[in-house]
């Protein structure tokens, strides 16, 4: 006999004995007092109990009639759940069953075995748990063995080492098991975190020969170039724990006259070095190739800003009122693609790429801000009389810089402007110091994030989301010449010479360093920290090794 006839059975021996049917004559034991069939009132179906010969008053023993109350309830839920064929169901049409019967079926079909066993393929399921993140993951690893083997996947370990930035470069087949890697990437990450709120590392300086000092130095993913005043450049490695070191060949080095002339820029990108001199000479080198330059060119005039594009081959330099953009052809032969003018001497020049894959040039000179296209108009961003730029800095879709404001005039403070490359409309605007902002970096900056120095000091961090400053930093008594920041720290350099690091989160100093000279640019990763401190005198007391006092001025 199945489970659902002996049910049906149960169900009605219950009922018969309540209504006093049962099937088979049982003796009943004698009552007191049995009240005539006559004077009794008519029973009804549904409160059979109440018509049974000997059964209590309502009044009394209410507690006994709760429970017949209670069976004749789950009689007559189990009859509306009793499936009846639709001929014979009179009354309202079918009706769609409530949730809890449908978890009962489902869980009757599901039978103690996983879901995705039964009813999903493996490609499915692994589709669906492509949503999770590694927390998720793990927890549904516990549920079962099939899970776990889903939970396990090669490829769901590889696109959440992507989706949080681990060998991006990297193809599925590169790894054998993808789980593995990202937990060794992150205990290195925590490790290397810990180091740099600890100031746990060794410490190196990129010392060249006395009498030589440093004018400009610039860092791409680990890879140092510096100038000098000898004309020298030099190229460092800080990726190797060698520091391998190579001297570039300059363009003059091969000059019989003993006059020598300063590097005034030096840009770096992917595969090309730049060196900008102070006679208006450029020299070009490529990293894949050799030490010899591999295009050289001139300007009439001193140069007074360089711009290498990090993405293409494209190299921007402003001399007098003129901004001119180099680039090879398919071929590799370099040319003039561009030329442009401006009102004002260029102090701060950036070269971009858009998505078309032309070179865009983001220059200010005095109070105006320059967006310059190649067969295009020349557009002025931003122009105020008598507000000059101080600071600028260009990330692929935003330019951000600070304009000085006369405030005993306009009553108004010092402001960062941030303005969108694509539609050249302003989108917010920032602050409102006494002092100049001196630095500012947006390009390195986490999203919706952007850091500035300023000369009242302080180092802030600003929320472009809501233009408002996250924290504020206390720090350079002489003003802040240089700042960068990531997720969690902020690295800030000042004109005395002191490079201090900040926890972002927690508004606090961890560390700092002091050196003789100001510092002039930041550059760092998770793993190293690169500082350059330039001096303002290029030839200073004892740069010469006939000098008395023997200091030297090349770090």
């Amino acid at each position: 006999m199945s489970l659902e006839t002996s049910l049906d059975e149960f169900r009605s021996r219950w009922r018969a004995e309540i209504r006093g049917e049962t099937a088979a004559p049982v003796p009943q034991k004698r009552r007191r007092s049995t009240p005539s069939p006559e004077l009794a009132p008519p029973c009804e179906e549904d409160v059979a109990w109440r018509c049974l010969p000997g059964s209590p008053l309502p009044e009394r023993e209410a507690g006994e009639n709760r429970y017949v109350e209670l069976a004749e309830s789950l009689l007559r839920e189990a009859e509306e759940a009793a499936p009846v064929p639709a001929a014979a169901r009179p009354g309202p049409p079918h009706t769609a069953p409530s949730l809890l019967e449908q978890l009962i079926s489902d869980l009757n079909e599901i039978n103690e075995i996983p879901f995705f066993d039964i009813q999903l393929p493996y490609e499915i399921a692994l589709q669906i748990f492509q949503y999770l993140d590694r927390k998720e993951l793990g927890r549904c690893a516990q549920v079962s063995k099939a899970w776990r083997a889903l939970a396990e996947d090669e490829m769901l370990w590889y696109h959440i080492c992507q989706r949080e930035g681990y060998l991006t470069d990297r193809q599925v087949t590169a790894c054998s098991s993808w789980k593995g890697a990202l937990k060794e990437r992150r205990t290195r990450e925590s490790m290397l975190r810990m180091n740099w709120k600890n100031r746990i590392g060794a410490v190196s300086q990129l010392q060249y020969e006395l009498g030589k000092v440093l004018c400009d130095a610039h860092v791409y993913d680990g890879v140092v170039l510096a100038g000098y005043t000898s004309g020298d450049v030099h190229l460092w490695d800080t990726r190797t724990s060698s520091l391998a070191e190579s001297f570039l060949e300059t363009s003059h080095a091969s000059d019989d006259s003993e006059l020598n002339h300063h590097v005034s820029f030096v840009r770096l990108s992917k595969s090309l070095a730049v060196a900008a001199y102070d006679n208006g000479t450029i020299d070009v080198w490529s990293l894949l190739v050799g030490r010899e330059p591999i295009h050289h060119y001139q300007h009439n005039q001193k140069i007074q800003a360089l711009a290498l594009c990090p993405d293409t081959a494209a190299i921007a330099t402003a001399s007098s009122f003129q901004i001119r953009v180099e680039s090879p052809d398919d071929k590799g032969y370099w040319s003039s693609s561009c030329n442009f003018q401006t009102q004002k001497l260029v102090n701060f020049l950036h070269l971009i790429q858009d998505s078309a894959g032309f070179p865009v040039i983001v220059a200010a000179a005095g109070e105006m801000v320059y967006l310059l296209k190649q067969d295009v108009p020349e557009k002025v961003l931003h122009s105020t009389y008598g507000h000059p730029i101080t600071c600028l800095d260009v990330s692929v879709q935003q330019a951000a810089f600070g304009v000085k404001s006369y405030g005993w005039i306009t009553n108004n403070g010092n402001k960062i402007h941030v303005y969108s490359l694509q539609t050249s409309q302003c989108l917010t605007t920032l602050g409102n110091s006494t002092g100049d902002f001196t630095c500012i970096n947006l390009k390195d900056s986490p999203p919706h994030l952007l850091v500035t120095g300023n000369r009242d000091r302080r180092v802030r961090v600003y929320d472009l989301r809501c233009s408002k400053s996250l924290c504020s930093f206390y720090a350079h008594q002489l003003g802040v010449s240089a700042v960068q920041m990531d997720d969690w720290k902020v690295v800030s350099g000042g004109e005395e010479g002191l490079t201090c690091t900040w926890d972002q989160r927690m508004g606090t100093k961890l560390w700092e360093m002091h050196a003789r000279h100001p510092v002039r640019y930041i550059w760092f990763n998770s793993q190293s920290l690169i500082t350059a401190n330039i001096p303002d005198e290029k030839h200073p007391r004892g740069a010469s090794i006939m000098d008395d006092d023997l200091t030297a001025h090349r770090r």
